[in-house]
């Protein structure tokens, strides 16, 4: 319930409760064809999109459904955007990830440690995770 929790929120306009690091993800179902939803940390932003780490790896359902079906919508606040989602590279989800420890490092460390990693601080050890952890950037393709 608790994973959902942030769902229900965005569901009844409440979104902006969660300030500018949690975005509402709507993707398509591979199977099923439905909209579905996910609830994800913006990891990075930028004028042309956010980005978005994979903290179950390349198994997880929304991370699929976005390499099968990248048209996708997310909702950070009450800003509704249409983006394409696009995987990066092993390198750049590494440099992803230093910058992210460099500016949040107890939420870095807490992530890491969610996810499986041991890390030591350092800015190496944070890259290295990164490289093996998912990325996902959505670029924005119009306003929604």
């Amino acid at each position: 319930m608790l994973w959902r929790l942030p769902i229900l929120l965005y569901r009844c306009g409440l979104g902006r409760l969660l300030g500018h690091r949690v975005m509402l993800l709507t993707h398509i179902g591979r199977s099923s064809g439905q909209p579905r939803h996910a609830v994800l940390e913006v990891v990075e932003h930028d004028r042309s999109g956010y980005i978005a780490a994979s903290g179950f790896g390349a198994r997880a359902d929304w991370y699929r459904n976005v390499i099968a079906e990248p048209d996708v919508t997310i909702q950070i606040a009450a800003r509704k955007v249409n983006v394409t989602a696009a995987p990066l590279s092993a390198q750049q989800g590494g440099e992803v990830m230093a910058r992210y420890a460099g500016e949040h490092p107890a939420a870095a460390c807490r992530l890491c440690g969610l996810m499986g990693f041991r890390v030591d601080g350092g800015v190496e050890d944070y890259r290295e995770v990164g490289e093996q952890v998912p990325f996902v950037r959505f670029t924005i393709r119009g306003e929604g």
